[in-house]
């Protein structure tokens, strides 16, 4: 069974068809990056694994899209349990104005019936995840504003891995970071495939090159070409897919 399986996507906004058929496998475990100029359609792919294109007025799919085997636009799906289920991280860091506790500790307390000591342990753990925990440990009540851009984001993930989703989104993650903090986030990229299936929107080649197993390039709603990121970059099979990643559009 796939982590995620989209077959035959395809999304409009009232006219206007953001996704054409859009198919492929995704196994668990695995990194994906999705590519492509900006109104290419990535984003939108990204947004329906965790339905946030719900709330946009004219949204309408067709296909379906499968998460662990089971069809996440079906009428029995909750999407409030879903997106528990998939965790999603921003292009901006978005901290809550509370302490650095009180910021990976929310969603537990929202989600589940946990003892203070279990949260506790579970706010450190993900803290420790995110690569944060030796930066942080002496200062949790510290406000996370006050934190760096590279540690809010850190922190921001760090949260999202708290309630231990099953998926994790990342759109953009590290476009409005400083190089050494986008080293950081790819470091902590690296880490967390050995538990988590990440799939990250991003306008950078090469940082896809570095950190995804499989990449998918999006131009004008098509899924142009997909498959193992090293074959992708050395020997692509489309000549739109060339012209892409040699800049000469995009």
């Amino acid at each position: 069974m796939y982590k995620v399986e989209a077959r035959k996507v395809s999304v409009w906004y009232g006219s206007y068809k953001a996704l054409d058929e859009v198919s492929l496998c995704l196994e668990r475990n695995q990194v994906l990056a999705l590519i492509g100029p900006s109104g290419c359609g990535k984003s939108t792919f990204l947004r329906l694994l965790n339905r946030m294109n719900d709330y946009i007025e004219g949204f309408r799919m067709e296909g379906q899209l499968l998460i662990d085997g089971e069809d996440i636009y079906s009428p029995e799906v909750d999407p409030v349990y879903l997106r528990r289920r998939v965790g999603m991280v921003f292009q901006k860091p978005t901290p809550f104005p509370f302490s650095i506790y009180e910021n990976v500790a929310y969603g537990l307390r929202l989600q589940n019936r946990l003892k203070e000591s279990q949260i506790r342990e579970r706010v450190e753990q993900a803290l420790r995840q995110a690569a944060l925990w030796d930066e942080i440990k002496d200062n949790l009540k510290k406000s996370a504003l006050a934190l760096s851009g590279g540690q809010q984001q850190r922190l921001c993930i760090a949260r999202t891995l708290a309630v231990r989703p099953s998926l994790l989104l990342m759109d953009e993650p590290t476009s409005a970071l400083d190089p050494i903090s986008t080293a950081k986030i790819e470091e902590l990229i690296h880490e967390l495939r050995q538990t988590y299936t990440i799939v990250i929107v991003t306008h950078n080649m090469q940082q896809a090159a570095r950190i995804s197993d499989m990449t998918a390039f999006f131009y004008m709603g098509r899924l142009i070409e997909y498959g193992r990121t090293k074959d992708f970059f050395t020997n692509p099979q489309h000549p739109e897919t060339l012209r892409y990643i040699t800049g000469r559009f995009g």
